[in-house]
């Protein structure tokens, strides 16, 4: 029986992911740039591995109640074939169980011995036979239980059951390994969400207005979005909704001077441009040149001219803009714990004390780029996680030390469906299992003197 190749795909990438370290968004564009892979192959490959990633913990778990041999005595191209198995046995309905089992049978003999196969043959057997029956930790135990149960660290859900409570986690937990909606943002430079559904159908596309942004589009069957002429020719760019609310609630006007100061890879400095109608000056800054190539791109693909990008260090206060912007964004770096949807790994890659390590940077941020706006300007803050410490904590310690500057509301620049109180106070906390966005913090800042 020949190997199976999305399968075998699916194997390396997830072996770079857990024994290398690499990022898995990255490996999978990576290994999927294979010429012979077809496309159902990559979107095939693509699942398992998101999949596999997704409920990691969980597999890990179950691979330690059926495997006769300790997980750390397993060579890691046996374990990776056995979590690729698991969670085809266990998360998906459409795969039988023979071509889960069988498969992995072929990728032992390849990636192991004989012996290795018989191994994987009975593990995965064992599994598929008791999957109904399988002896998770107690419900009285409920940390345990709900860690296991969705697949995130102990750390984590303690964390969350001490902030939301423990009804509210499990339906954050619960939304955390559900597949996001994929959203476009409509160049309005160029034509106008109609108009754009309109074209996208006669693509071949599936889509439907978004939310709660009237640029917003949700596509259906996202695959080789970068290959559609729409695409191409710069008629919408790949954003969150939660993203898009960021330069709304900012708020730029023509002819003003913006600073980005944390930009890559560009969506709200290219969606503030939008807002400009194309007319005024966006500061966007990264620390690394590669990033600020793809807002080059974008910008050429969009056509945008007024975004101008530059290497800097937002911790590092650069005098020559002190007093100088009209606004100022800062999407800050963070734990990035809102975008579990999207990056899984995520769940098993942060610790508690890289939290509290970040919450410094914010804070250095934050008070150096407060420093180039005009009094009477306006500073955005935003992050893409859920955690307190690393959003109104930050924002509320760094108001105590700086009374020229204060929060201000901004209901009337929310989306009618989008009703959340705290944007009368100035800012809003959005999460997946509510919002059906990112875990998003937005807060509007104005200096008055």
């Amino acid at each position: 029986m020949a190997v199976d190749l999305a399968r075998e795909t699916a194997l390396k990438i997830l072996y770079d992911i857990t024994e290398n370290h690499a990022y898995s968004n990255i490996s999978v564009n990576r290994h999927l740039e294979n010429d012979k892979l077809r496309e159902i192959d990559r979107s095939f490959a693509t699942e398992l591995v998101y999949g596999t990633v997704k409920w990691l913990l969980q597999i890990d778990y179950v691979l330690g109640k059926y495997s006769s041999v300790k997980l750390k005595k397993l060579s890691p191209w046996i374990k990776n074939i056995l979590r690729l198995g698991i969670y085809q046995l266990l998360h998906t309905d459409r795969i039988p169980v023979s071509a889960a089992c069988n498969t992995g049978v072929e990728l032992a003999k390849r990636y192991g011995h004989q012996a290795s196969s018989r191994f994987v043959n009975a593990v995965l057997r064992n599994i598929a036979k008791s999957k109904n029956n399988i002896p998770y930790p107690d419900k009285s135990d409920n940390v345990n239980y709900l860690s296991i149960l969705y697949s995130h660290p102990v750390w984590m859900v303690e964390k969350w059951i001490e902030l939301y409570g423990t009804e509210f986690t499990e339906e954050l937990l619960k939304s955390n390994n559900q597949v996001p909606d994929f959203i476009i943002r409509t160049n309005t430079l160029k034509t106008d969400r109609v108009t754009l559904l309109d074209m996208l159908h006669k693509e071949g596309i599936s889509a439907e207005p978004g939310r709660y942004i009237e640029e917003a589009v949700i596509l259906k069957s996202p695959s080789s979005i970068t290959n559609l002429e729409v695409f191409k020719n710069g008629y919408f760019q790949v954003q969150d909704e939660s993203s898009m609310l960021a330069a709304k609630i900012l708020d730029p006007k023509e002819g003003e001077t913006v600073i980005d100061v944390c930009s890559a890879p560009g969506g709200k400095a290219t969606h503030m441009a939008q807002l400009m109608n194309n007319k005024g000056t966006i500061i966007a800054r990264d620390v690394y040149q590669h990033k600020l190539k793809l807002i080059e791109q974008s910008c050429c693909r969009l056509g945008i001219d007024i975004i101008k990008t530059e290497i800097h260090d937002a911790c590092c206060l650069d005098e020559t803009f002190t007093g100088k912007a009209d606004r100022v964004l800062i999407d800050a770096p963070c734990s990035g714990l809102g975008i579990i949807r999207k990056k899984p790994d995520i769940k098993y890659s942060r610790t508690e004390k890289e939290l509290r390590e970040i919450t410094g940077l914010q804070r250095e941020i934050l008070k150096n780029s407060s420093k180039y706006l005009k009094p009477g300007g306006y500073l955005l803050y935003s992050t893409c996680t859920i955690q307190q410490e690393e959003n109104l904590d930050i924002v509320s310690d760094f108001l105590e030390d700086n009374p020229d500057f204060r929060l201000t509301g901004f209901q009337e620049l929310m989306p009618p469906t989008l009703d959340i109180a705290s944007s009368a106070e100035g800012y809003i906390q959005l999460f997946p299992n509510i919002n059906q966005t990112d875990g998003f913090f937005i807060s509007k800042i104005k200096r008055e003197k």
